[in-house]
């Protein structure tokens, strides 16, 4: 299956997380690779290595695109990061790939929604591909199988208070 987890709201790559748990308890083999989120120990990266080798993040991007000061390098990053998963799919090794934040690499303009979507059409059939970030393109949620949309009620960001450990990293 083809996966869009999209929306505003938290809970986006942490859906996909539970998939992903899910998918190993079942013995299945999963990578998730990170577009944009950067090389920090995170706790679903510490996690990933206790669930290996069945479970693997692979950090791809430089960080958060939204404080980037060189915007050619982040596009530089995002097409490596692209190519990379390209074998990775075409590969067929594993039974779930979770791109993570591709959706916002696709909404910045960095990667053309048609690569996305004929690696959809290649991908192996058995393959089940997870896509997350916000504002999914309407093609790609035309082509999933699957999508949800996460929206926003109330977030502690809006009284100031910072990402908590274990909850947002």
């Amino acid at each position: 299956m083809v996966i869009v987890h999209t929306g505003d709201g938290k809970g986006k790559t942490t859906a996909a997380l539970g998939l992903a748990m899910r998918a190993v308890g079942h013995g299945m083999k999963v990578i998730m690779l990170q577009f944009l989120k950067g090389k920090w120990k995170t706790g679903e990266r510490k996690a990933a290595e206790k669930l290996a080798p069945l479970f693997e993040i692979r950090p791809l991007g430089r960080g958060f695109t939204w404080e980037s000061e060189n915007i050619a390098q982040d596009i530089e990053a995002a097409r490596k990061a692209w190519e990379e998963s390209r074998k990775i799919v075409l590969a067929g090794e594993y039974d779930v790939v979770i791109l993570d934040e591709i959706n916002y690499v696709v909404g910045y303009g960095f990667l053309p929604v048609e690569e996305v979507l004929a690696l959809i059409r290649e991908k192996p059939p058995a393959m089940h591909l997870v896509l997350t970030g916000r504002r999914a393109h309407p093609k790609l949620i035309e082509a999933a199988d699957l999508v949800t949309e996460m929206v926003a009620v109330k977030h502690p960001f809006q009284k100031g208070i910072k990402g908590q450990r274990g909850i947002e990293f």
